[in-house]
């Protein structure tokens, strides 16, 4: 399987994407994590500020163990900072922190995209429990339509990877347009760190969905392959 050309196209690319992606917003966020913001506000009070500009005072902030593990819970109007964020001064962490924020207005204003991506997040766990019980079983007893079956189920991480694209793209805009908008954010220089940090994140999310796509291509061609 592994010895056919075509299945090292279909899977090489996002996987070299994703090392670069991976290399880029390290290397982003450890620069500017080492530069801090003029007036001194920490990512949690960044992610307080915009929020309560927006009247999201029932949105609460707190803090999360692990590396990049910023995000926003939409079901308990949560949205939980890492250690390197949460009470850091820096550049990277006011631009991340409004990220997250982003996410929480996005759920505020019931974006079209953030709603959908909830909506399939059940099937996506479950398809990607299932997918490969169903294909590797399909393949051990000689069964294409198990197979097939499968291959389908795989499909589903494919499209949550895509539909995450605009989810964290809008995120990102809504973040620089409120650091710049409310006065978080006052020179240039700032404002540019914040965009490599964002810019940087961006390309994982990008390498994601090409190794999403990559791998369901490489199932549906083994399903297709097998007589």
């Amino acid at each position: 399987m592994l010895g056919d050309p075509l299945i090292w196209i279909l899977i090489l690319p996002g996987m070299l994407l994703g090392s670069f992606a991976q290399a880029r917003v390290k290397a982003a966020v450890s620069r500017y994590s080492r530069v801090g913001l003029g007036h001194g506000l920490t990512g949690a009070e960044v992610a307080r500020y915009i929020l309560d500009a927006r009247g999201l005072r029932e949105v609460r902030i707190e803090p999360v163990q692990g590396v990049m593990s910023d995000h926003y819970d939409p079901r308990g109007k949560v949205l939980r900072l890492s250690e390197a964020v949460y009470g850091v001064p820096s550049i990277a962490a006011a631009g991340i922190a409004a990220h997250e924020a982003g996410h929480a207005i996005q759920d505020a204003d019931d974006y079209g995209p953030m709603e959908f991506r909830s909506a399939i997040v059940p099937l996506v766990k479950a398809g990607s429990t299932a997918a490969p019980l169903v294909f590797f079983g399909g393949l051990m007893i000689q069964s294409q339509p198990i197979m097939w079956i499968g291959a389908l189920l795989f499909g589903v991480s494919s499209l949550f990877a895509l539909v995450t694209l605009p989810v964290e793209f809008d995120a990102s805009r809504r973040a620089l347009k409120h650091l710049e908008g409310l006065g978080i954010i006052r020179s240039e220089a700032e404002m540019e760190g914040a965009r490599a940090v964002l810019k940087a994140a961006a390309w994982t999310y990008v390498a994601a969905a090409i190794a999403a796509i990559g791998s369901w291509a490489m199932y549906l061609l083994l399903s297709r392959r097998r007589h």
